[in-house]
C-alpha cells in the first residue's frame, strides 16, 4: 500500500511542475546562436572541480557568458565548511517541504538569462527537474531525459560504464562543438 504523505507530495510535485514549466520553446541551437548558458553541477561527484574548470574553459573559448550552479544536498558534518560559492550553490536548506528550490535560488538561475543549460547532472531528483522544467533556456543538453523531455539532446553513457561529470561534459562540448 502506497505511503498517503509519499502520494501527497508527488501530487503536489506534479502540480507545482505543471504551474511553473517554462513556455519558453525549445530546440537545438548551434553554438553561434548562444550567448549565455548555464551549467548545473552535482558537488558529491568526485570531478566536479574537473568538471567546472573544463566548463569554464569551454565557454569561455567560444565566448559565451557562463554561470555554473552547483547542487549540493550533501549533510555537512561539524567543522565542514561549503566548497562553493554560496550564491551558485543550491543546498538542502534551499529546499521547501516538497523539494522544491526557493524563489532566491530560481530567481538567481532566471536572471542569467540562459540561452543553453546543460547539464552534467547523471541522478534525477525533483529539485533538479524543478529547475531544468523552469529554466527560460531555448536549448536543453543532459544526461538522462526527465518525464516531460525536458531535454532537447541527451549524451547517453555505455550500458557497461559510468562516465564522471568531467567525462560527460567533455562527451557534450564535442557534440555541441558539432551543431552548426
Amino acid at each position: 500500500m502506497a505511503n498517503p504523505v509519499e502520494t501527497a507530495i508527488g501530487i503536489v510535485q506534479r502540480r507545482s511542475l505543471r504551474r511553473n514549466t517554462s513556455k519558453v520553446p525549445t530546440g537545438i541551437l548551434p553554438l553561434s546562436q548562444v550567448r549565455r548558458a548555464v551549467a548545473l553541477i552535482d558537488v558529491e561527484d568526485t570531478s566536479f572541480d574537473h568538471c567546472k574548470n573544463i566548463i569554464l574553459t569551454f565557454f569561455r573559448r567560444h565566448g559565451i557568458h557562463i554561470e555554473i550552479f552547483y547542487l549540493d544536498f550533501r549533510r555537512l558534518g561539524e567543522g565542514e565548511r561549503l566548497i562553493t560559492s554560496i550564491n551558485g550553490t543550491i543546498l538542502k536548506k534551499d529546499l521547501n517541504w516538497f523539494g522544491r528550490p526557493s524563489d532566491e535560488k530560481l530567481r538567481l538561475l532566471e536572471m542569467s538569462e540562459p540561452d543553453l543549460l546543460i547539464s552534467a547532472i547523471r541522478e534525477k531528483d525533483f529539485a533538479y527537474q524543478y529547475i531544468v522544467a523552469s529554466s527560460p533556456a531555448r536549448f536543453k543538453v543532459g544526461r538522462k531525459q526527465l518525464p516531460g523531455n525536458l531535454f532537447d539532446i541527451v549524451l547517453s553513457e555505455p550500458d557497461d560504464k559510468v562516465l564522471s561529470e568531467a567525462d560527460a561534459f567533455a562527451n557534450m562540448a564535442q557534440l555541441l562543438e558539432k551543431i552548426r
